[in-house]
């Protein structure tokens, strides 16, 4: 009597990384027509076997499609091949942002080089530091790149990692690095040594918080969470903090996560005063109402500070971030400049400015939003 097969062999790699794809709300298909390609209609395109290299892999294209979405934001679902243009180097910064977000996604899986790209910008990606977002010297400087071009990559790598926990893509992304993480740790000693996997990692120890470890492994460099803007004192004790991020209480000697702040200067940050929060609200009887009447919209109830260029229209200051193929208005449009972030009503600026805590949970989720904090 013939057999009829209830179950198929795929490689579990593949079927991991595209559930996570059809979860996040994309189809995949195969094609010989393209690399990679998205439709803007919810299906990614990857070329058949035929057109791959020896070390190519879907899920390490997948991973890189969907980071090239977070570095854009959601609104690039809706446009082919996620708004950038693929025939000249337009978009070379947005690549790079792309990139060192791969990275970051990677390294605490120890899965950086498993999952790492296989195009021409594989160059950029080996140089990137131990903390992808970081802007140390050296690193990608020895393919000549100035400083001052890689800001731009870290502002976006950063604040896509922020959207990287947040629908669609969050819980399916962190769950399919983590079902990659495990397949490679069982599977790597029992491959041949030119196998993909054996490229993996130890992944680094869990942080007492839960939080991401510090992409820094070199002990003598690391930072301690009593030093970190987001640990907030508990009482007086100077031994004890509360760990903003995540909400739990440290001690001063842990050695610090990659969400570490050194410092929170309001001047180089201005993000609760732009692209991270729609509105300022001002209450009708609110002093700054009647000072600054001509910088305020009525709304129903009271009234909110005009906009002008993503942010409130009292700041001025920053540098204004080129938009290359980024249509999502919530992404960052602003980096820290030589000019500062000022206030021209500071001093009578309206009771929600003032009751805005540095260094609080709110400060933290602007910060996020325009790529200044993870």
């Amino acid at each position: 009597m013939p057999r009829e097969p209830s179950h198929r062999y795929r490689d579990p790699l593949d079927a991991i990384w595209e559930a996570a794809l059809q979860s996040i709300g994309l189809q995949l298909d195969r094609t010989d027509q393209a690399y990679a390609t998205s439709d803007g209609r919810g299906r990614l395109s990857l070329a058949t076997p035929a057109g791959l290299d020896p070390d190519d892999c879907v899920a390490q294209m997948v991973l890189h499609e969907l980071c090239h979405s977070l570095v854009q934001g959601q609104d690039s679902f809706r446009l082919p091949d996620w708004g950038l243009c693929n025939e000249s180097e337009r978009d070379i910064v947005l690549e790079h942002a792309c990139l060192r977000l791969q990275a970051a996604l990677l390294s605490p899986m120890g899965l950086r080089q498993v999952l790492a790209p296989t195009t021409d910008y594989r160059t950029y990606y080996d140089l990137l530091p131990e903390d992808p977002l970081s802007l140390e010297e050296g690193g990608p400087r020895a393919l000549g790149l100035a400083m001052d071009a890689e800001r731009e990559p870290v502002i976006l790598a950063r604040a896509g990692l922020a959207r990287s926990t947040k629908k669609p893509w969050g819980p399916h992304l962190q769950q399919a690095l983590a079902a990659t993480r495990d397949l490679m740790l069982v599977a790597k000693a029992l491959l041949p040594v030119d196998h993909l996997l054996t490229l993996g990692t130890v992944p680094p120890a869990d942080h007492p918080t839960g939080l991401t470890p510090s992409f820094v492994r070199d002990a003598a460099q690391q930072a301690h969470c009593g030093g970190c803007a987001w640990a907030q004192a508990r009482g007086q004790s100077t031994a004890s903090f509360t760990c903003v991020p995540s909400g739990r209480r440290v001690r001063a000697e842990f050695s610090a996560c990659a969400h570490y702040q050194a410092d929170l200067d309001c001047l180089s940050c201005g993000a609760c005063c732009r692209e991270a929060y729609d509105t300022v609200e001002v209450a009708p009887r609110d002093p700054a109402r009647a000072r600054h009447a001509a910088l305020m919209v009525p709304r129903q109830g009271g009234y909110d500070m005009a906009r002008q260029d993503s942010r409130c229209i009292a700041l001025s200051g920053g540098e204004r971030l080129e938009r290359r193929g980024r249509p999502a208005k919530s992404l960052p449009v602003y980096q820290p400049s030589a000019e500062p972030f000022l206030c021209s009503i500071y001093e009578e600026r309206p009771k929600t400015c003032r009751q805005f805590t540095r260094g609080s949970q709110h400060c933290l989720t602007a910060r996020r939003a325009v790529g200044l904090s993870l």
